[in-house]
């Protein structure tokens, strides 16, 4: 359809809500209904709200982890559902609510992310995400060993390396998924602000719980 394609008027990255509506299959009612905002490029948009509120479930339709039942969700000016799949991901890089390391060494779990990364790149996304400093104190540093799921490591220390391999990522969208809620404020202060550049002229969404996480956002 005509409508599919992107007139060239929508910078690259920006994601628009249209009237969208999310129900679990079965539910009496929808857990988001007429959902419309629209995030830009080079600028946060924040989602706050309480446990259960929904927040996690609409950052979860942008990838299409789930669909949407009814509204439109657009990307760079395009409806999602007209993406393969991995495309649509590959322009994206999400930091998930729960911090999922794989077995292997500190630098193969950030390289998932960029596989032709340098150490330099590497220690680069670990400083700005406040990780270099316990990286180093690691035995072996980069090339410590990393247990399934991060075994061995703080709540916090996970959430860093997280973080450090999704801003390894070009990407035009970044989706931040209570990525903070494990570091104590000052850390997360530090994060946010070493963030800014690494993630440019990208769109940002961050969900949190917490207020202090999205007080620098463009939109809330």
């Amino acid at each position: 359809a005509s409508g599919d394609a992107n007139d060239g008027t929508v910078a690259a990255g920006t994601v628009e809500f249209r009237n969208v509506v999310f129900a679990y299959p079965g539910a009496e009612t929808p857990v988001l209904a007429g959902i419309s905002f629209t995030a830009r490029p080079g600028a946060t948009t924040a989602i706050i709200g309480s446990t259960g509120s929904g927040k996690s479930t609409l950052l979860n339709l942008l990838p299409r982890f789930l669909d949407a039942v009814d509204g439109e969700i657009r990307f760079g000016g395009r409806n999602i559902r007209t993406f393969q799949l991995d495309d649509l991901r590959a322009r994206m890089a999400i930091v998930p609510q729960q911090a999922y390391l794989f077995s292997g060494t500190v630098a193969g779990n950030l390289r998932m992310a960029a596989p032709g990364a340098s150490d330099e790149d590497l220690w680069q996304a670990l400083r700005r995400a406040q990780a270099d400093e316990f990286v180093r104190n690691l035995p072996n540093g980069l090339n410590a060993a990393v247990g399934q799921g991060g075994a061995g490591l703080s709540g916090g220390q996970r959430q860093r390396l997280c973080i450090a391999r999704a801003i390894l990522r070009k990407a035009e969208l970044f989706l931040f998924d209570d990525s903070f809620s494990a570091l104590d404020y000052a850390t997360e202060a530090r994060v946010r602000q070493a963030l800014a550049p690494a993630l440019g002229s990208a769109a940002v969404i961050i969900v949190a719980e917490r207020v202090g996480s999205i007080m620098d956002a463009g939109q809330i």
